[in-house]
């Protein structure tokens, strides 16, 4: 049941957009058990204060999967005419992309296009297409390219040709099914992400082309991550809850609002709750006036200001130093935020391995085993500065690192399905050196800081 009706929605700018991202209902079977649980996300979505201008499905809305395709088309017809009867799509447009239940081999992929006739066909496969809408172009692609390698593979030719054909446009935003960075350490090439060269060229050509954000679902969460400046927002909780680690991930949709100020995004789960959020980009000031960073001005913060979901924290570090040119591969701290009671660190960071890479390791429950995430190597025997942040509001994404204000964020890589919003803040803070751990062996390390908080209520 949902909590409040209705439902508060991310509000856009004049001349901005606000639309619907969903995926993976795994639906279309009358009585079957995702009937229920989608029938719920559905009414969430209806119970939003602003109805969207369109939805994007991010595929598998039916769960396929057979060699039968009347069995198809059954459920395809029973998705669209009875689970999305709710919706009026000549007023509110529905846009699909292809599915691992929906187009997995040629006779289903047939039966796809089939039912999907309404869609545009301006793609090289019948599959892929792109929509224009004023100064946003939304471009679907088929991550179940036959030419390519079939699922997991993507074709970045005809996605780099649409996107220099409306380079014009102001807002580029990209859809899929499969995601490109591994989503709570799903990883795998081609069954869980796309294949790693195919996922390069993809990430690429979106880079190049300045896209904003790719948007997937496949692995059953709810992820935001950014990697060279585009986010990777995955939304796959349409229906499917019976595969979700119920105290990992939840049934939800996104809600996003886009204009000319950047990108907003929230996940609000089946009861109308908001779970995770963050607006993009971020518009820091220059790192040179940054303050310098004590343990004493380290403890100004409220010990829950990582913890609170209505809003949203970023703190962000300068670090800069001269790395040692040993090739001792001991770990080596730069920040160490303790916890009481002799528990392990809450944050450490530092420097670990023969590569001498940037490792944050997040230990928010005592005794249970620290989850970590890799950065970038730091270069050996030299000079080095690089910016690592936490952003309570993005989950596992949020653990960012970029070498410069010139450069773009990413996030540091890990396996986790949590991340900043777990950990309390420290009232005890180390620079250079831990408890138990080695300390930084290089020198000149000094270490610059700031912090913004933000409220989703500012953007509603």
């Amino acid at each position: 049941m949902l909590t409040r009706n209705p439902l508060p929605s991310l509000r856009a700018n004049q001349g901005g957009h606000h639309f619907v991202v969903y995926g993976d209902s795994c639906s279309g079977v009358p009585g079957a058990p995702h009937e229920a649980t989608f029938r719920q996300v559905n009414a969430a979505i209806g119970a939003l204060d602003a109805p969207p201008e369109f939805i994007c499905f991010l595929g598998d809305e039916i769960m396929g999967l057979t060699t039968d395709a009347e069995q198809l088309r059954r459920q395809w017809q029973y998705f669209f005419d009875s689970e999305m009867a709710w919706l009026d799509r000549d007023v509110i447009p529905l846009y699909h992309c292809t599915g691992n239940h929906s187009a997995y081999d040629p006779p289903s992929a047939a039966v796809y296009r089939e039912v999907m006739a309404h869609l545009p066909r301006n793609g090289a496969d019948g599959l892929s297409y792109f929509v224009r809408r004023g100064d946003l172009l939304l471009v679907f692609v088929n991550t179940l390219d036959s030419s390519s390698g079939g699922e997991g593979t993507v074709d970045s030719d005809w996605l780099a040709e649409v996107l220099r054909g409306q380079q014009d446009v102001r807002h580029k935003l990209v859809f899929g099914h499969h995601p490109v960075w591994a989503v709570n350490g799903y990883a795998g090439d081609y069954q869980r992400v796309i294949e790693r060269e195919s996922g390069r060229r993809f990430w690429e050509t979106l880079r190049r082309h300045d896209v904003l954000a790719y948007f997937c679902s496949h692995i059953l969460a709810f992820d935001l991550q950014v990697h060279a400046g585009v986010l990777q927002i995955c939304s796959a909780g349409a229906g499917t809850a019976h595969r979700m680690p119920p105290e990992q991930e939840y049934l939800h949709f996104a809600q996003v609002a886009l204009d000319d100020s950047g990108l907003r995004c929230q996940s609000l789960d089946r009861r109308g709750h908001m779970r995770e959020w963050l607006n993009w980009p971020w518009r820091l000031p220059p790192a040179a006036n940054w303050a310098a960073f004590t343990p004493g001005a380290a403890r100004s913060l409220p010990a829950d200001c990582l913890q609170a979901s209505e809003t949203a924290t970023l703190v962000a570090w300068e670090i800069s130093g001269i790395m040692t040119d040993d090739a001792n591969a001991h770990p080596q701290t730069l920040l160490c935020a303790e916890a009481d009671g002799g528990a392990l660190p809450w944050l450490w960071l530092g420097i670990s391995g023969v590569d001498q890479r940037l490792t944050a390791l997040l230990s928010p429950q005592a005794n249970r085993s620290p989850h970590r995430w890799l950065g970038p190597p730091l270069p050996a025997g030299g000079r080095f500065s690089i910016q690592f942040a936490l952003h309570s509001g993005m989950g596992p994404g949020g653990l960012l690192w970029r070498w410069s204000d010139a450069q773009a964020w990413s996030s540091l890589l890990g396996a986790s399905p949590w991340g900043a919003e777990r950990l309390p803040w420290s009232r005890q803070w180390r620079i250079g050196e831990a408890a138990g751990e080695p300390s930084f062996r290089g020198q000149e390390l000094s270490l610059k800081w700031h912090r913004e908080g933000y409220a989703i209520s500012d953007y509603l």
